[in-house]
This record gives structure tokens, C-alpha cells and sequence, in this order.
């Protein structure tokens, strides 16, 4: 304890003046703060306003940019006899110059089979099926395996 009032006494001049420049300090500060608040008030409110404003219009631009859709799912059992009537379309095989290995890497394809299966099932390479799905998708005139599997069961190509 008497260490402390020595020390009290011995820097009473440097804890005043600490004290009074931070009395000062904060006195600046309020009154710069009420400067600004009473002085500037208008810009102040307008600012708000716009801030409340552009929030508004962010969060209605955002509700009313989301689509409204509305998905409904429908199970039904379909049962799809493929082979059951089938005949081959030999003239539009010849007429579109399809080979044998085509035939069979689309048939495959028609099955769900992914290029990689294709390719362990005929023993070639990937990048040989890529290449007859690229034939395949130019003599049919299609851009995806899709189109190419829909386009050849209407020509009667695959059942």
C-alpha cells in the first residue's frame, strides 16, 4: 500500500495531465459528433432513407425473380415390350452408311451403357467408341446420345 501512494505522489503531475487530455479528447470528439449530427442532420436522414430503400429494393427484386414452379411427380408402371414387332430398317443402315461396329456401339448405347462399358464390352479403346459416337451422332444428325438413341428407334435402327 505504500508503494502505491509513493507512486500516486511521485507521478501526480503526469496522471493529472493524463487525465485532463483525455477529458479534452473526449470533449473534442463530442463535439465533433454534434457537429456533425446537428449540422449535417439532412444529409444524414436522406442517407438513411436511401440505405432503408436500397435494402427494400434488393429484397423485392429477389422475391420476385424466384420462378414460381411448381413440381408434381407421377409414378406409373410402364412396361415397354421393344423387341416385340420389330423389323430392321436395312435400307436406312445402307442409306446412312452405318457399320456393323456402329450398330453395335449404338445398340449398346440405347442399352444405358456409358462409353467406358462400351468399351471393356466390344475390347476397343475409349477413345475408338468416343469416336464412332461421334460418327454415329454425324450420320444421324444429332448432338447428344439421346437424340441419337430416339432418332434411330424411329428409323427402326435398334429396337
Amino acid at each position: 500500500m505504500a508503494d502505491n501512494k509513493s507512486f500516486l505522489r511521485k507521478h501526480k503531475a503526469t496522471i493529472i495531465y493524463s487525465i485532463s487530455l483525455a477529458f479534452l479528447l473526449f470533449l473534442l470528439k463530442w463535439l465533433e459528433l454534434r457537429f456533425i449530427i446537428f449540422d449535417h442532420s439532412f444529409e444524414i436522414y436522406i442517407g438513411f432513407i436511401a440505405v432503408i430503400f436500397t435494402a427494400l429494393g434488393i429484397w423485392l427484386a429477389l422475391k420476385l425473380s424466384k420462378p414460381k414452379i411448381n413440381t408434381v411427380v407421377i409414378e406409373k408402371e410402364v412396361y415397354v415390350n421393344r423387341h416385340e414387332g420389330f423389323t430392321l430398317n436395312t435400307a436406312v443402315i445402307s442409306q446412312l452408311e452405318l457399320s456393323k461396329r456402329e450398330l453395335e456401339v449404338l445398340n449398346l448405347m440405347a442399352q444405358g451403357h456409358s462409353n467406358q462399358e462400351i468399351a471393356a464390352k466390344i475390347f476397343v479403346s475409349l477413345s475408338t467408341v468416343k469416336t464412332h459416337n461421334q460418327n454415329l451422332f454425324i450420320k444421324l444428325d444429332v448432338k447428344r446420345r439421346t437424340q441419337a438413341i430416339e432418332k434411330a428407334k424411329r428409323l427402326h435402327i435398334i429396337p
